[in-house]
């Protein structure tokens, strides 16, 4: 019987994990992590056992990636999360996408990974240490203009007059729309704004000499209406976005635990 393979990606905020079977995403959940990695970890494999009526022992291998990988004990070995966004391209990425570039914009940060042809990492960019250009930017000024994270991307698609938001310091930003607010500026301007702003400020991570090959977005960005266009237009190219974007780091893990598994078997 066809083992069921599992990746865990401990984020910041979220544990998000895939369920695959024969190289193919069974289902995917996704929990807070509270201050009890672990426990959720344990709670996701539980659920998804439950879920798919199945038990531990039909997983055949479980691959931790992501902050948190070191610790989660469920885990039978971890990996690096540039090689687990990697792999998960293999499976999340459209038909047409040639491998080149890949854009994932998480909670914390937002990374540029370089992919040769054959899907193998060339290169990488990270931004780890400060939140603008990263989903904990979007939700603060979110916040700020009372919407929601999941409604900044249709808002900001209504914009007319896109505003400028210069600020690259997710504090200073936070200032200068507290200031277009009070200017009584359409708060779909100031998305639209802000999304341009956060597209510019990543491809000012992009390394010119490794610009091959089509893009394809990540991470819980991805799923931003509005980011995604902002890409578009500021590189004047499609850009396009992977299936389970939130969860393609997870996906990659669940991969590799594959391939891991049919090795120790073939031993």
């Amino acid at each position: 019987m066809e083992k069921y393979y599992l990746g865990l990606d401990g984020g910041s905020t979220y544990l998000k994990a895939a369920l695959m079977k024969d190289k193919k995403v069974v289902g995917t959940v996704v929990y807070p992590t509270g201050i009890d990695n672990n426990g959720v970890a344990k709670k996701i494999v539980a659920a998804l056992c439950k879920k798919y009526g199945i038990s531990r022992k039909d997983i055949g291998y479980i691959m931790a990636t992501g902050y948190s990988r070191k610790i989660l004990e469920v885990a039978d070995d971890d990996i690096s999360e540039i090689t687990a966004h990697a792999y998960g391209v293999r499976v999340t990425a459209p038909k047409e996408y040639r491998p080149g570039m890949v854009i994932d914009i998480g909670g914390q940060d937002s990374k540029i990974i370089y992919l040769d042809a054959n899907y193998n990492v060339k290169n990488f960019t990270m931004n780890d240490k400060c939140a603008a250009g990263t989903g904990k930017f979007m939700e603060v000024i979110a916040q700020i203009l009372e919407t929601t994270i999941d409604q900044v991307g249709a808002l900001s698609l209504e914009s007319t007059s896109p505003c400028d938001i210069n600020s690259t310091c997710v504090v200073f930003a936070q200032s200068e729309v507290i200031s277009l607010v009070a200017r009584k500026v359409d708060r779909r301007d100031i998305l639209a704004g802000m999304h341009l702003s956060m597209a510019k400020r990543i491809i000012k991570m992009m390394k010119k000499s490794e610009k091959g090959g089509d893009i394809l977005m990540t991470g819980g960005g991805a799923l931003n209406t509005g980011i995604h266009r902002a890409f578009e237009e500021e590189m004047l190219k499609d850009v396009y976005v992977a299936k389970y974007p939130q969860f393609n780091g997870a996906v990659g893990a669940a991969l590799i635990a594959s391939e891991r598994n049919e090795v120790s078997l073939r031993l």
